[in-house]
């Protein structure tokens, strides 16, 4: 879009990561994925971790980073999901599937609430994360 100066605006989407992320809530539980809800997203929203790639990291990097910084947790395999577009926001969500381990420790700056949810009991939102949700439960259940 051309703006009366002549300076041209793209309004390129921004790519972001975010994960399904497996995590066990004690060590001899089934895995479960763990859902966030952001500082200053209504209470009780939830959808995957993610966030934006710094300068000079992969993707993968950029996944594995958020998981930490957010929820203190160490990431074991991480496996790209796929890309999914988020007009709303203009952003392009790239998604991985990533198995963690560890303790939650989780940056109240970033993150109010955290929950852990069942994979039979996971439902897809409309928006956002919420497609590669529902492609990922897909898989599972072509799985089983």
């Amino acid at each position: 879009m051309r703006i009366g100066c002549g300076f041209i605006h793209w309004n390129n989407p921004v790519p972001v990561v975010a994960a399904i992320v497996l995590h066990r809530p004690q060590p001899e539980a089934q895995e479960h994925v763990l859902l966030v809800n952001n500082v200053g997203w209504p209470e009780g929203m939830l959808a995957l971790v993610s966030g934006f790639v710094e300068s000079g990291e992969t993707p993968e990097q950029g996944i594995v980073r958020e998981i930490k910084e957010e929820l203190g947790l160490s990431s074991t395999a991480v496996r790209f999901l796929g890309h999914y577009p988020f007009a709303q926001a203009n952003q392009l969500l790239l998604v991985y599937e990533v198995h963690a381990e560890g303790e939650i420790v989780m940056d109240t700056s970033e993150l109010a609430a955290y929950k852990h949810i069942a994979v039979n009991k996971l439902k897809a939102w409309p928006i956002g994360t919420g497609p590669a949700v529902q492609a990922w439960l897909d898989q599972q259940s072509s799985k089983a």
